[in-house]
């Protein structure tokens, strides 16, 4: 409801401090993202569209509602589907107060296999199955004082990443659960997280704080594979190799960190050391991306809007890592937003289908190529 419509009830000096601090809420999660570069290019919102789209493809999880879902991957059989959610439908306060597990596995048809994970994350954020089908899960809250105060007993969860065995068996745990810091204490708030195919060193994408913060934290902490830390990469701002929401992370067939780096709207591409090598900007504000064999990139744009990035739709963009150029374009599904909706995770499987974890609309959508 906008202002007027307050006044045309009772505009009370509370009423209007309210409205106020609502507002300012929301500004802080719609803040115009992007950088000198990223401005000047031309919005892309078309080309070839291969793809059915099957909405609400996955089962409702445990036979509930589904919580609003960020990850999505595909299982090392190439085929199953696992995919994460924050066990409530809104935003908050996730998965605190409950026991219901948030992290799921699907069949081929999207029936769901198992569950797990109940009652240890505050807001499972992103999933990456490893090469030896281990599944990592990133939780990108950690409680606020609003929440310890609804659910006092929740202290100890949250702004980690946990190790699943394909079975669901606590594996490994990096960070503090329930403490933001820097590693080797703590993480913070992490979105993602990607492990080498080769050595199996771990990368964990840092963080998903407010980006008007004073002590923003933009990141890539590098772990081994036992759970040493070993480096970090980068830092918060908007230069080469430099972060705002580094939101989703993949290696590319060359051994490439792929980064979605959402705030500035570009991809980064870096070595392994951390390197900077190249930027994309033709992909939108990337929440989500998906790289195939032959490295052609998938990205999911699930937050673009007048807003925070002028001329551009949500949707999903698909090109080359061989040149950044965009080739495909599949548009946002049909809501009563004007700039449609589209998932934030992004997954391929062997068959060359895509699957995204939907944080508005809820639940995992399939799209078929013809």
């Amino acid at each position: 409801m906008s202002l007027s419509g307050f006044v045309r009830f009772r505009c009370t000096p509370l009423i209007v401090v309210v409205w106020a601090a609502l507002q300012a809420s929301s500004a802080h999660g719609q803040q115009r993202g992007g950088t000198p570069q990223t401005d000047k290019v031309q919005p892309v919102n078309s080309g070839a569209n291969p793809y059915r789209v099957i909405r609400n493809w996955a089962q409702a999880p445990e036979g509930r509602e589904w919580g609003g879902s960020n990850g999505v991957a595909i299982d090392r059989d190439g085929r199953s589907v696992w995919a994460t959610d924050r066990c409530s439908p809104g935003t908050t306060p996730g998965c605190l107060g409950t026991k219901a597990n948030p992290v799921h596995k699907f069949d081929e048809s999207g029936k769901e296999i198992k569950s797990f994970g109940g009652a240890m994350f505050v807001w499972p954020h992103g999933i990456h199955v490893d090469r030896d089908g281990n599944v990592w899960v990133t939780d990108a809250r950690a409680p606020s004082p609003d929440d310890l105060n609804r659910f006092p007993g929740e202290r100890d969860k949250g702004s980690v990443v946990v190790k699943f065995s394909p079975e669901g068996k606590v594996l490994m745990t990096l960070g503090k659960p329930g403490v933001r810091a820097n590693p080797p204490e703590g993480l913070t708030d992490p979105t993602d997280v990607v492990t080498d195919p080769g050595n199996g060193d771990v990368y964990v994408a840092e963080s998903h704080t407010d980006v008007t913060a004073p002590n923003l934290v933009g990141r890539i902490s590098v772990f081994d594979k036992s759970g040493k830390f070993l480096r970090t990469i980068g830092k918060a701002g908007t230069g080469p190799g430099e972060f705002r929401t580094p939101h989703a992370l993949e290696f590319d067939s060359r051994g490439r960190l792929i980064v979605a780096d959402r705030h500035n709207h570009r991809i980064q591409i870096l070595s392994k050391e951390g390197k900077f090598l190249a930027a994309y900007d033709q992909f939108g504000r990337i929440s989500g991306l998906a790289i195939d064999g032959n490295d052609m990139i998938y990205t999911a744009d699930s937050e673009s809007t007048e807003r925070v990035h002028p001329g551009w739709l949500k949707g999903i963009r698909i090109g080359s890592l061989k040149d950044g150029k965009v080739t495909m374009f599949i548009p946002p599904h049909k809501t009563d937003a004007p700039d449609g909706a589209m998932g934030e995770g992004i997954a391929i499987d062997a068959a060359g289908n895509l699957y995204t974890a939907e944080a508005t609309l809820r639940g995992v959508t399939k799209y078929v190529k013809n």
